[in-house]
């Protein structure tokens, strides 16, 4: 373990949601790439440019999107 504090949690799951994200949508858009070689060249330089452009907004837009998720959802009452 790293031994991360854990009010840095947030930004600990930003980083690796936003990763993993950008990682799948640049492997489906570098898919169609006519050789192994090729593929994997071109989906490693758009995924790092997708992680690039999309780490700061995810951790910027995440608190946004965890208010407006609970505004849309409502405790489960126990019976």
């Amino acid at each position: 373990m790293l031994g991360i504090p854990r009010r840095y949690s947030h930004f600990v799951f930003g980083v690796i949601q936003s990763g993993l994200t950008s990682l799948i949508a640049a492997g489906i858009a570098s898919f169609p790439a006519p050789g192994a070689t090729v593929f994997l060249a071109h989906w490693m330089v758009s995924w790092l440019i997708a992680w690039a452009a999309m780490l700061p907004i995810v951790l910027l837009a995440a608190p946004a999107i965890r208010a407006f998720s609970l505004r849309l959802t409502r405790e489960e009452r126990a019976r």
